[in-house]
């Protein structure tokens, strides 16, 4: 660990074991059978729990409206002109999310971006590699210092200030357990302040306000939104875990990070 006297932070440094985190994709594509089944067992009971689960972020149902967004080459609104300036991505949410009258925008599971060509935290881990251009999480893009509150009860498995541009930027990620089988939700994304006074293994109640979306200079350099993801297994990853994947990857990467909406439960109010 490192600490920030400036901020009063404690950052977790950020795994950069490549060999580990290879063996760890590796794995994710050669599941066997009981492994994959396991798997499967978390998410049947996640499903199961639906019920009991808290919003993520506030949302009247009968008063908010969401709105799809999409960041696929399908959106020819999206022009590096766009993607390469903060303050005009910026301004592009925020009328979308102005002009429906939506609260938020929300999106991204299963898709294939293009607007991570604007930074090289994605790109091939060599010339002619193929990049990371598959999100494995939901993003609820609106109002920076937005709350977000945890869906259940869980621990703080880890955190972090993930700074490179177009990274998380503040990072949260919590570890929750449900009829004696263990996952984890990452937050990323977040303010600054949302790390200060965290510890591993500090309890974090349902329905507890714990973070915040992050404005761009701490965020990763984006519109303020939150990425939120479920995890299955997390390898050795501390305060990070890979929120975009190969398309060539997916089926691994996608079977240990299932459908967010397993959680939020938003997808049914989108218009």
């Amino acid at each position: 660990m490192i600490l920030n006297e400036k901020n009063n932070i404690i950052f977790l440094i950020k795994l950069d074991e490549l060999e580990s985190a290879q063996a760890f994709l590796k794995d994710l594509n050669n599941l066997p059978l009981k492994q994959m089944e396991k798997l499967n067992d978390i998410v049947a009971i996640i499903r199961k729990h639906q019920h009991d689960f808290h919003q993520v972020v506030p949302f009247d149902s009968t008063a908010d409206k969401l709105l799809q967004l999409d960041f696929t080459t399908a959106n020819k609104e999206i022009t590096p002109e766009i993607l390469n300036d903060i303050t005009t991505f910026n301004n592009y949410v925020d009328e979308l999310l102005h002009k429906n009258k939506a609260k938020y925008g929300i999106g991204g599971y299963d898709e294939h971006r293009t607007i991570y060509k604007v930074s090289k935290v994605f790109d091939g881990d060599g010339e002619g590699e193929e990049p990371r251009r598959l999100h494995l999480g939901v993003d609820i893009w609106g109002k920076h210092n937005t709350a977000i509150i945890s869906p259940m009860d869980g621990l703080v498995h880890s955190f972090a200030f993930n700074n490179d541009f177009g990274d998380y930027g503040g990072t949260i990620i919590l570890v929750h357990r449900l009829e004696d089988v263990s996952f984890f939700t990452l937050y990323g994304h977040l303010s600054l302040n949302s790390l200060k006074n965290l510890h591993e293994g500090q309890h974090i109640e349902k329905g507890e306000i714990f973070a915040e979306f992050g404005l761009p200079i701490e965020n990763g350099h984006w519109p303020p939104h939150l990425h939120f993801q479920i995890i299955l297994d997390m390898g050795t990853y501390k305060g990070d875990y890979p929120g975009v994947c190969k398309l060539s990857e997916k089926k691994g990467w996608l079977q240990n990070s299932p459908d967010p909406d397993l959680i939020l439960q938003l997808q049914q109010y989108l218009h």
